[in-house]
């Protein structure tokens, strides 16, 4: 009966994605259709030894799937690392590449390419989509920062084998919203009652698409609860506990941020010992003096200690060479402030790793000593970024302190609205 009355495409889509002259996606900055490339940048650009990628940006538009499809099978690379960059859009889509990406064993990352051939400030205008889509690899170039997986992106990332997002970037989750194309003048009651099926059915498509990919249920009970006008970004703690991203230290490429005073900087989370929450911490390194570098090191402060903590670093190509001191609170974070001489920046700049030691007061005059790495790889190249940057800045008076915000006013990216 439904189908002598009713001739309708029903899909899980953006609000007006297939109605509005420009789309939301295209006035955020995003192509109207998924778009996929190779791409290749700087040694080490998508990490230690890696200098070539897959970008995928873009709305998910009802042909995805086939063209990603087309697209990979040419690439005979599966390790070749992804990067996604996109608002969302058609969630049956997403799961048809999600589990394309599933049986390729596919790494995926969310991040930003930029092309560097496009024309400055845009990435999607008609002459830069055509170079993307001239085949062949592209020089470009990556960075996390402010990067988005959102909506049904986030199904598409879920289907990857390797799946990381930094800690500058977001992944963003809510319920989606049904479509449905009427031709006709059908029935009030119907339209409800079909809109109530395909809303059954798609609530069960996700809840086992999740499964499949061993992802935790709690993120469809969460999802659920997001309205689809809204987005809620996942924070690092549910990454890690839906098992989306299971890494106990996740960290940001170094990235140069310009102003009053500029610095490379990079961002970290990691996760507390024997607890669910994630500590942030951050690194800024600042324009070099004729004989020093200023480094500075910041972390939130665990609620459980009770004084001050030591901090111990090295690089990994000279253990024998090393910086610290005590850390000094400010609210609720805690900083560490130094001055690397020459032969320490030599070190640092030949190092794959910093070996951050840590040692904090605990209560009753216990200690607790804490050890990670910190990557290295990008640095050489900011740096040289951040002399370029530090040549156009009048000199300012010398002071002990570095005038920055607390690591958590550049930590979190806004989290776009959905189109």
């Amino acid at each position: 009966m439904l189908a002598r009355i009713l001739l309708l495409v029903a899909a899980l889509l953006l609000p007006d994605a297939l109605h509005a002259a420009e789309t939301p996606a295209e006035k955020a900055g995003f192509a109207a259709k998924l778009t996929i490339y190779l791409a290749k940048g700087a040694p080490d650009a998508c990490g230690p030894g890696c200098d070539r990628w897959i970008a995928i940006e873009g709305q998910l538009d009802a042909d995805a799937g086939q063209r990603i499809r087309r697209f990979l099978a040419d690439v005979k690379d599966t390790q070749r690392p992804i990067y996604l960059h996109s608002p969302g859009g058609n969630v049956e889509q997403s799961y048809v590449i999600g589990r394309l990406l599933r049986s390729r064993k596919a790494v995926a990352r969310v991040g930003r390419t930029t092309v560097t051939a496009c024309a400055a400030g845009t990435q999607v205008d008609a002459a830069c989509l055509k170079t993307k889509a001239a085949g062949g690899e592209v020089e470009a170039e990556l960075t996390t920062y402010h990067a988005m997986c959102n909506s049904a992106c986030g199904y598409l990332f879920l289907g990857a084998t390797s799946r990381e997002v930094a800690p500058d970037a977001a992944l963003a989750v809510h319920n989606s919203r049904l479509i449905l194309n009427i031709r006709g003048e059908p029935p009030p009651g119907l339209i409800a009652e079909l809109r109530q099926r395909r809303m059954a059915a798609g609530d069960r498509d996700r809840i086992a698409y999740i499964a499949t990919m061993g992802i935790s249920r709690e993120l469809n009970d969460l999802i659920r609860t997001v309205k689809f006008e809204n987005l809620h970004m996942l924070t690092r703690a549910e990454l890690y506990r839906f098992g989306i991203d299971t890494r106990l230290f996740a960290e940001t490429m170094w990235r140069l941020d310009t102003g009053a005073r500029p610095a490379v900087s990079k961002i970290a989370m990691m996760k507390k010992e024997n607890d669910a929450s994630f500590r942030m911490m951050e690194w800024r390194m600042f324009c070099e003096t004729r004989t020093r570098v200023p480094l500075m090191f910041a972390a939130e402060i665990d609620g459980t200690t009770t004084g001050k903590s030591t901090v111990q670093v090295t690089a990994d190509a000279d253990t024998g060479k090393g910086a610290g001191g005590s850390s000094v609170r400010t609210e609720k974070y805690e900083m560490w402030t130094s001055s690397l001489d020459p032969d320490m920046v030599k070190a640092v700049m030949a190092s794959r790793a910093l070996h951050v030691r840590q040692t904090t007061t605990m209560p009753e005059d216990k200690t607790e000593v804490t050890t990670f790495d910190v990557d290295l790889t990008g640095l050489a190249s900011a740096r040289a970024q951040l002399a370029t940057a530090c040549a156009a800045v009048a000199p300012k008076p010398k002071s002990p302190w570095p005038a920055i915000p607390p690591p958590s006013a550049s930590a979190k990216p806004p989290a776009a609205p959905a189109p």
